[in-house]
């Protein structure tokens, strides 16, 4: 049974036009695991489309579902939308995304915080999907993320790279990592849990052999990163992310973007399919928007002292 998430977001029309948007429509929206991160795309999705004129519950029924972090419960998810035939199906992550699209060549699809829409085999061309694809990208900003770890850890030598080596979107931000901290003189040291029952020995195994720990946009990390965290508290392991959202859970820092933004841009992007545009001629767009994170008492708890510089330039800091 799909399960409506009903937005507190009063129903209010603020475009002009949105009282004479078209018939009710169903918007289906599933991730592959629920987290901050993920969560706070679909909240943005929601309130944004209500923003739009959308009543939730009148016009607009949207519906979610998690896929508690099995691919196999997210190709059961997909197959249960497209048999509902919603208006339009937005799965957030590279795993859920890949299902979706795999199940239909019918319905729009909208993906979003998918790093890599290529590699994953999700379109072929981003500005011009074809089909009846088209999203967002999260592609993250590697090369700030490594000259913030540089700035914060001068000595650092070796970086521990936590992913599940079976996400598309990890793979990729492996391959780029690995090269450019070659060009910085950093070697990266890969620890791979395929499981979020994983992280917990991944995290371990890392003690001792890197000088900090690095943690992509990896949903089986960040599911579990309450596990990574507390080795890298108990050993004085630094440990960085790329969402913002995990700095607000205790790791040190990260220049990411905001991810309830990038539901609302990718709410943008679902109207103009409710709105009768051809989601293959929409061109795949990317996330704009970044900020500086910073948590000092994390950076504490793991014997790191956060330079002035950082803390001044911080758009965010946790307290």
């Amino acid at each position: 049974m799909l399960r409506r998430l009903l937005a507190p977001v009063a129903a209010i029309a603020t475009l002009a036009g949105a009282s004479a948007l078209a018939e009710d429509v169903t918007v289906a929206v599933t991730a592959i695991v629920e987290h901050p991160s993920l969560d706070a795309v679909r909240d943005g999705i929601r309130d944004r489309l209500v923003e739009l004129g959308y009543v939730e519950g009148e016009t607009l029924e949207f519906v979610y579902e998690s896929a508690q972090g099995s691919p196999a419960i997210a190709a059961q998810v997909a197959r249960q939308f497209v048999g509902d035939a919603p208006d339009v199906i937005v799965p957030i992550s590279t795993p859920s995304a890949q299902a979706v699209v795999a199940a239909t060549t019918d319905i729009p699809v909208v993906f979003t915080a998918v790093t890599d829409p290529l590699a994953a085999g999700l379109v072929t061309d981003l500005d011009a999907p074809g089909g009846n694809v088209t999203g967002l990208s999260d592609m993250i900003p590697i090369a700030e993320h490594l000259a913030l770890i540089g700035e914060i850890l001068p000595d650092v030598e070796r970086l521990g790279f936590m992913y599940n080596p079976g996400e598309a979107n990890s793979v990729v931000v492996l391959e780029r990592m690995t090269a450019l901290a070659a060009e910085a003189g950093i070697e990266i040291v890969e620890a791979g849990a395929p499981r979020s029952a994983d992280v917990l020995s991944a995290a371990q195994s890392l003690v001792g052999d890197v000088d900090a720990v690095y943690v992509p946009t990896d949903n089986t990390i960040v599911s579990a990163l309450e596990a990574l965290l507390g080795v890298g508290q108990s050993s004085g392991m630094p440990v960085f992310s790329a969402d913002t959202d995990s700095v607000n859970r205790g790791t040190i820092a990260t220049v990411g973007f905001d991810y309830y933004d990038v539901g609302v841009q990718t709410a943008d992007v679902v109207a103009r399919v409710l709105e009768g545009e051809d989601p293959g001629t929409i061109p795949v767009s990317f996330a704009s928007g970044s900020e500086l994170a910073v948590n000092p008492a994390a950076a504490e708890a793991m014997g790191v002292t956060l330079p002035d510089a950082v803390l001044e330039r911080a758009s965010v800091v946790v307290e």
